[in-house]
């Protein structure tokens, strides 16, 4: 059986971005425009511009299920004010709006975005992951992106870093709803790194959880087993910390070590910081949600 046809890129082969303002489903409208509408007043004239990105620009939103996450490029260095302020608009979100459930903003600056691949992965995030919500877009000022693998080591070459943070998130976690953060944080990422591990090879991208992993099955055979298991606590968390110990263990350690081996380690950390607001946003792995977390 062969793997499906690379998806994710345009004619000349650079990768594509993903999200659409015309495909946010009718439902999230409200609460996109509300997020609008208080950026400005949030971050005045230091902000350049804002994205969506996640499931609601890609039209692949569930109403009560899915977050919504934004990116907002300042002109400058964001402080921790500014991270205390898009925390609370997005708690304020998140109390008005029952068709979200939680969400992050996240603050970078302009400076720090146009860097090359090799010194971070933001401007392959705003290239192809975001779409446009105020401002002008900065894509235009960036180059095309391929998925190579120093893209798959920029962006998430890193989980030799996370997995000591999960294991004492693990161990923190007093109650059912930290576990079950837990469990989605944790399985989104081990997919999506998975993806990472073989996207080189396949030739493509997909933000798409069931074809990531299937993908990943398709080169790893061995590991798919474990890896359907990390699909399952992404798409339906529980709080089951024997679940979660299972994944930490021999697949986590596994899927760190192969990654290493075929694409090394990420060689810049990553700056930015979401502002955690609501109730899918734990303090523990404070990364972008991904390749996307």
């Amino acid at each position: 059986m062969t793997a499906p046809p690379p998806t994710g890129l345009r004619d000349d082969g650079t990768l594509a971005r993903e999200g659409d303002p015309r495909l946010i489903p009718r439902a999230f409208l409200p609460p996109v425009e509300a997020l609008r509408t208080g950026l400005p007043r949030v971050f005045g004239d230091r902000m350049h511009s804002a994205y969506l990105y996640g499931s609601i620009p890609r039209g692949t939103a569930t109403p009560h299920t899915s977050d919504l996450d934004a990116l907002v490029l300042l002109h400058t260095p964001p402080t921790p004010t500014d991270h205390d302020r898009a925390r609370v608009l997005m708690n304020d979100l998140d109390a008005a709006f029952p068709v979200i459930d939680g969400g992050a903003i996240l603050l970078d600056h302009t400076g720090q975005v146009l860097r090359p691949l090799t010194a971070q992965d933001g401007g392959f995030f705003v290239s192809c992951l975001c779409t446009p919500l105020i401002g002008p877009d900065l894509a235009t000022r960036l180059p095309a992106y391929r998925p190579t693998t120093l893209l798959a080591r920029q962006t998430n070459g890193d989980l030799h870093l996370v997995l000591p943070r999960w294991r004492q998130a693990l161990e923190r976690a007093r109650t059912d709803a930290d576990l079950t953060a837990l469990a989605r944080r944790v399985g989104r990422r081990l997919v999506r790194t998975g993806f990472t591990l073989i996207m080189p090879t396949w030739g493509g991208w997909t933000s798409d959880l069931s074809l990531a992993t299937d993908l990943f099955a398709h080169h790893h055979p061995a590991q798919a087993t474990v890896m359907r298991r990390a699909l399952a606590a992404a798409e339906h968390p529980t709080p089951d910390p024997d679940l979660l110990r299972s994944l930490l263990d021999r697949p986590a350690l596994w899927l760190e070590a192969t990654y290493t081996r075929t694409h090394g380690r990420r060689t810049s950390p990553r700056t930015v910081r979401p502002a955690p607001a609501a109730r899918d946003r734990p303090p523990w792995d404070a990364h972008r949600p991904g390749f996307p977390v």
